[in-house]
């Protein structure tokens, strides 16, 4: 991916290299942005990325808003954006690029994780 479309925050995770970091794409901040003006979200909450168990391919992913992280989570920061990660989620997210279509095929945010042995034709399941 072209650097200039996204922004690539290293996870701080010894050991990990540029491959690992998390990928956002300016295209999805934009609309993070948006969300967040359009529902009075204030502007220092953090995005919540994380995956939980179900789906039609094992796990899916998870997007909210949080005031501030869980104890046990990562909090990755750059270009005014906060991004907090539980400590379950990161191994699975790492290298994971973040992206918002609007395309014909729908609107919405996408996940394209190089981790994802299978995943599921809605995009929001995965296997590992």
């Amino acid at each position: 991916m072209d650097v200039a479309n996204h922004i690539s925050i290293p996870t701080g995770i010894t050991g990990t290299d540029s491959d690992d970091n998390i990928n956002v794409t300016h295209k999805a901040i934009s609309e993070v942005k948006k969300i967040k003006a359009q529902n009075n979200i204030p502007e220092d909450y953090g995005l919540r990325v994380g995956v939980k168990g179900g789906g039609c391919s094992g796990m899916s992913y998870t997007l909210g808003y949080d005031a501030a992280p869980r104890d046990d989570d990562r909090v990755l920061e750059s270009n005014d954006m906060k991004i907090f990660i539980d400590s379950k989620s990161i191994f699975y997210l790492m290298g994971i690029t973040l992206d918002y279509t609007d395309g014909l095929m729908g609107r919405g945010f996408t996940f394209n994780n190089p981790n994802a042995t299978k995943t599921c034709g809605c995009g929001s399941s995965f296997g590992v």
